[in-house]
């Protein structure tokens, strides 16, 4: 069969299954036994098909992603989060728009604890949305930070995505795991200058004033001292045993969690029954997560064994491509795809026939993590079916339309798309700290 029917097939198949509501990992596995049945011998080539597969879960280096869930999970069920946010809300004052930025401040902490993008974006928009748009913040203010930074998690570690990605991928997760941090933080504090521009040069966008109760002395500073300092050092624990060589990211993820749970074992706010639901959501979770491994393994080795690799990779080889080109066809596919599939399925497309690619043309590997990862940042956000899109549209209230949180994600989006270009352009910003730790 001529490769680009091969591939038409089995990429069709795919599509074709998730738009009739097949969960990603079901319709990946329907494809790949009937394709297995066709392409590798029958039932026997299903059979090795899926010894191959399982092969590629049973691995140490994809531990830290059950271990990240687990940190957001307990942080998320025992309060704890509601904590940070208060750390950071009587901390921030006289400052234009201040709840908005305060939900980027707390965002990015949460990102630096927990490894859930979206439900970072689900318990900011329970908090801190309706409050805001109460308060009278434009739409832009009330969503678009909380949905932004929403994405930010993606970048910032903990992030089990970055573990998801640097293991399919065949790239260094620790350095993964670094190379985001620079982006991410420059991110935020983008986020937070376009913020409160907008709120000074545009009149009415927020209120003058917005805190009820401005404290002071102790009171001012004691959530931040008991709360957001200690659950920040989970940050460093994880960092500095992963940037010194005293643990792998598994071992930084298991000392992690553990700090995670003790801190909230420390505050009195762990029980049996939000332990069990945290253990039952990271279960649940990364039960998916590692399904979907074995339906990504199984679908490379397909695109292999069916001739439809190689052919679309010497259709690129003829094209003559230079480096530079050649990463910017691959991140303008991965932001057309960004608007239509979710992250997970972007990572299992495209892969099979980048890597091999970003291979042959000596792409730096880290760079082109980094911008990968932005460019699935970006589709968190994109319309029309941006992930980070609907959970805000959950917690909202019901008279908030679509349309205006398609409108209030736009100016992040923008900023997102910078990063990018800046990303493209000045590759330190994704390589100096890999580099720097060595």
């Amino acid at each position: 069969m001529d490769w680009v029917l091969s591939l038409c097939s089995l990429l069709g198949g795919v599509v074709v299954l998730m738009l009739i509501g097949l969960p990603v990992a079901i319709a990946f596995l329907v494809t790949n036994v009937i394709g297995a049945f066709f392409f590798m011998g029958g039932a026997a080539g299903v059979d090795q098909l899926a010894r191959n597969s399982i092969a590629s879960v049973i691995t140490f280096s994809l531990t830290p992603i059950p271990l990240f869930i687990l940190m957001g999970e307990v942080l998320f069920q025992t309060g704890l989060a509601l904590k940070v946010i208060d750390g950071f809300d009587r901390l921030i004052n006289r400052v234009p728009a201040r709840l908005s930025v305060v939900s980027v401040v707390a965002g990015t902490a949460f990102s630096a604890i927990s490894g859930s993008t979206i439900a970072t974006t689900a318990m900011l928009g329970r908090s801190m949305t309706p409050v805001m748009l109460k308060k009278n913040y434009h739409p832009t203010l009330a969503m678009g930070p909380v949905i932004a930074i929403g994405g930010v998690d993606m970048l910032i570690p903990p992030s089990a995505l970055i573990v998801l990605f640097g293991s399919l991928a065949n790239i260094s997760i620790t350095k993964l795991l670094f190379a985001g941090i620079v982006p991410g933080l420059l991110l935020s504090v983008t986020f937070v200058a376009y913020i409160i521009g907008k709120a000074v040069l545009v009149p009415g966008s927020a209120p003058a004033h917005d805190a009820n109760t401005v404290y002071t002395g102790w009171e001012k500073w004691r959530p931040f001292v008991l709360y957001v300092i200690p659950l920040l050092s989970i940050f460093g624990v994880v960092i500095g045993a992963m940037s010194t060589g005293i643990s792998t990211p598994t071992e930084a993820a298991a000392l992690g969690a553990a700090a995670t749970v003790l801190l909230a074992a420390c505050y009195r706010a762990l029980s049996w029954k939000n332990l069990l639901q945290s253990l039952k959501g990271t279960v649940h979770v990364s039960c998916i997560v590692l399904f979907i491994i074995v339906g990504a393994t199984a679908f490379s080795q397909l695109l292999g064994f069916s001739g439809a690799t190689n052919g679309f990779l010497g259709a690129i080889g003829r094209l003559e491509l230079d480096a530079d080109m050649l990463m910017i066809v691959m991140v303008l596919i991965l932001l057309v795809l960004g608007c239509f599939v979710d992250q997970v399925s972007m990572m299992l497309l495209t892969l099979p026939f980048f890597m091999p690619l970003v291979a042959s043309a000596s792409i730096d590997q880290i760079w082109f993590g980094v911008l990968f990862l932005i460019a699935m940042q970006l589709g968190l956000m994109t319309p029309p079916f941006g992930l980070l899109l609907f959970t805000m549209k959950s917690v909202v209230p019901p008279h908030i339309s679509m349309r205006e949180i398609f409108a209030s994600a736009l100016p992040f989006v923008m900023i997102s798309l910078l990063m990018l270009v800046a990303v493209f352009f000045l590759r330190p910003i994704a390589t100096w700290l890999p580099a720097l730790l060595g």
